[in-house]
């Protein structure tokens, strides 16, 4: 019995056959920029803020780029004579005649106004086969049988080498000539004057904390501290939701947009469930207390107002993700992409010691803590958002008879204080002073109770850092049952009690 087995032909008809794909590149591009750059040196400083020699496609151009770099660096002329010494000790280069090669590129060079054009050229060649290997990686991760290795992590890795790459070079950073820095201060100024109180950053919605940083500014890390049950929560999500729920987006004649007021918010709670903080937000809005809501237990006018309440806070600009355990990576990667889809005014992160550093190394905490924080300052000037991030206070705080915390009772204090740019502290004396209540029927109740009259639903915000202004501290009514700060009324509190 025999077998016939189909055999494809070795020569196959020309649309049959695999095509093979060469990466992209540009050998007479780069031939050119060097050519440029060895007859009139000037032409370096054209592309080297964002051209380097690994750019190149032939090894031997990112050789000449390199030595020619380290020639100017030293002040000296680069040009086939001058390099002469290191094409003589370059091995690599001897069959080809490295210096005779010099020199060709140098007679056959065109014009060296179009230097940073072919610079362009050769980064976006380089940045189309990182594309490819970043592709290729990709395809071999996901083939791999990792099963502790998930698809989400992959995603999100590769979601990172995408934006690196799409940073790597930039060419469009650099210098700014004063003007039209300070044409931008101006604007930042006008928008200031033209909204309601006057203010550059994000507002809180607590007159006093605005009148004492100017809102939340773009670009900064602001680190709310406290120990537990001061309310770090509830203030952090007081501002989240007033900032949401105050956005307004201006579109003038020519289409651009331009954010008036509040904020577009993501809330990444790392502690709470995404229904737990809206529950919070719902109490707040509503009046009914948060306990309350849970256990169902309303009358009928309450439930009414809950469900108004639901209505107005479904217009909310508001964001969760109450992923655990997120690393500081996965979370920038969110960030970018919120910000790509939706748009992005303000981060908050509850809180800081939940979140994870990128290489998942508990040996040393402090480190890790540092990695986090520079991160999170990283991220505020890359998407020019304000990033409020919680922290915890150490124990130090309870050995004290004043109970104030201070810079030193940060944990980690030394990347956290050094990388933010504002630090305040939420303090409600009230929380103490009902933890020593002494017997009933007794001149120390009595006194105990006058007390507790002149702490009673007070609470403040002390600012220990600012880079933008003055430090001091605002003081604010704490209404425990809505977990909801608000402003307190005047004749309670006067502005001299700041310090500075």
């Amino acid at each position: 019995m025999e077998t016939n087995i189909a055999i494809a032909p070795l020569h196959q008809p020309e649309e049959q056959q695999p095509k093979y794909r060469t990466p992209p590149a540009n050998i007479e591009a780069e031939q050119a920029l060097l050519g440029a750059i060895l007859v009139n040196n000037r032409a370096y400083e054209q592309v080297s803020e964002f051209l380097r020699p690994d750019h190149f496609t032939d090894p031997l151009h990112g050789r000449i780029f390199d030595a020619i770099g380290k020639q100017l660096e030293r002040g000296q002329e680069a040009n086939p004579t001058t390099l002469q010494f290191f094409f003589d000790t370059d091995g690599t280069t001897a069959e080809i005649n490295g210096r005779s090669y010099l020199t060709r590129l140098a007679a056959s060079a065109v014009t060296v106004i179009n230097a940073r054009d072919y610079g362009t050229t050769i980064h976006d060649l380089f940045l189309r086969r990182q594309l490819i290997d970043l592709g290729e990686d990709t395809v071999n991760e996901a083939y791999a049988p990792d099963l502790e290795d998930a698809a989400v992590n992959q995603i999100e890795r590769a979601e990172q080498r995408l934006y690196d790459l799409a940073t790597v070079g930039d060419y469009q950073g650099g210098f700014r000539d004063f003007p039209s820095v300070l044409t931008e201060a101006i604007k930042m100024a006008e928008a200031a004057y033209k909204r309601d109180g006057h203010l550059t950053g994000v507002s809180t919605g607590l007159t006093d904390l605005d009148n004492l940083l100017g809102g939340l500014h773009p670009s900064d890390l602001i680190i709310l501290a406290g120990r537990p049950s001061m309310g770090k929560t509830a203030l952090a999500t007081n501002i989240a939701y007033h900032a949401a729920a105050n956005f307004k987006m201006n579109v003038d004649d020519l289409g651009n947009e331009t954010v008036t007021d509040g904020a577009m918010v993501a809330f990444f709670s790392l502690e709470m469930s995404a229904e737990q903080l809206a529950t919070r937000i719902l109490s707040e809005k509503s009046g009914v207390g948060s306990e309350q809501i849970r256990r169902g237990s309303m009358n009928d006018s309450q439930f009414e107002h809950l469900v108004e309440a639901t209505h107005e806070l479904q217009r909310a600009k508001i964001y969760i993700d109450d992923t655990p355990a997120l690393t500081v990576s996965a979370l920038r990667t969110r960030a970018r992409r919120l910000k790509r889809q939706h748009g992005l005014g303000m981060i908050v992160i509850d809180y800081l010691q939940l979140v994870s550093g990128t290489s998942n190394r508990s040996d040393n905490r402090v480190q890790e803590v540092s990695e986090i924080t520079r991160g999170l300052k990283t991220l505020a000037k890359e998407l020019n958002v304000p990033v409020l991030a919680l922290s915890q206070l150490s124990r130090q705080v309870e050995q004290r008879d004043d109970k104030r915390p201070q810079l030193s009772d940060l944990r980690e204090s030394g990347s956290i204080e050094q990388d933010a740019d504002v630090v305040m502290f939420i303090f409600r004396e009230e929380y103490y002073v009902s933890r020593r209540e002494p017997r009933e029927d007794t001149p120390e109740h009595h006194a105990w109770q006058e007390e507790m009259d002149g702490v009673h639903n007070l609470a403040e915000v002390i600012v220990a850092k600012q880079r933008h202004g003055p430090t001091g501290r605002a003081m604010l009514h704490f209404n425990a049952m809505l977990t909801k700060f608000g402003n307190l009324a005047k004749q309670d509190y006067t502005p001299e009690d700041n310090f500075s």
